[in-house]
């Protein structure tokens, strides 16, 4: 079955990396569209730009965003990238192969990350597939903020198409370390609303856990020293997460 595709991107400040991704989904979507929530810098600009459909919409969450934005699509079969996301050559021609034969019901593409211009080939940054294509008719965004992934249904097909989504995770030190601060923000408060706990032993013992395990168990020190430092920050991540919840916990019983 031949289909037509939506490329579907949420964005806010993303002047730095929103061309390349747009550039990269121009030969394979039909349309593409840009949900904002209100970017004060030029990504309104860039993207007008570039011809592609741009819409605003206050941001309450990751998941809530996406869902929004692939209401607004106008075909069935999309995909979704990241602003900060660029498919590769490979990655291209899959999808224009699945676009003339749609035999599944999602597709999935392995992410490669680069952390301060170096390939992450270790750790739990890789293998690092994602569910990226899809009938939306299928399924929804969910998860827990900010993690958010595409959920099928349990009876829906997948398969892993060749080629890599290239993920521009982040130019500096300070840049990640500052994105696991605003990242472990929204954890925190998405567990709280769960009525998930922390405690000391969680705030210790589960940072420890996941740099052992990324930077051992999973080979994070064959990435070198930028290895090292992606493992010591997503742990660090995992520290301010439970940190911050413990926090919001005491708030509520202190009431």
């Amino acid at each position: 079955m031949k289909v037509k595709l939506s490329g579907v991107v949420i964005t806010f400040n993303e002047e730095d990396k929103i061309k390349q991704c747009i550039e990269s989904l121009e030969p394979v979507c039909d349309e593409i569209l840009i949900v904002d929530s209100f970017s004060t810098d030029k990504t309104k600009e860039i993207c007008i730009s570039k011809k592609v459909t741009f819409v605003t919409n206050k941001f309450v969450g990751h998941i809530e965003q996406k869902n929004y934005a692939k209401s607004l699509a106008n075909f069935d079969y999309i995909i979704s990238l990241d602003a900060d996301e660029v498919l590769d050559d490979e990655a291209q021609k899959s999808v224009l192969k699945i676009k003339e034969n749609w035999s599944e019901n999602g597709y999935s593409f392995n992410r490669l990350n680069n952390y301060c211009g170096k390939w992450i080939k270790y750790g739990s940054w890789y293998p690092d597939i994602k569910l990226r294509i899809w009938d939306r008719r299928s399924g929804n965004w969910g998860g827990i903020n900010p993690h958010d992934e595409f959920i099928l249904s349990e009876s829906e097909k997948t398969k892993v198409l060749n080629g890599y989504i290239l993920h521009y995770t982040a130019d500096s030190k300070e840049q990640y370390q500052n994105q696991m601060k605003y990242f472990s923000e929204i954890a925190a408060k998405a567990y709280f609303a769960k009525n998930k706990s922390s405690s000391i032993f969680k705030i210790i013992l589960n940072p420890l856990f996941r740099f052992l395990r990324d930077y051992l168990l999973k080979f994070g020190f064959l990435d070198g020293v930028a290895g090292f430092q992606v493992c010591k920050s997503t742990a660090y991540g995992t520290y301010l997460k439970y940190t911050q919840l413990k926090k919001l916990n005491r708030s509520k019983t202190s009431k």
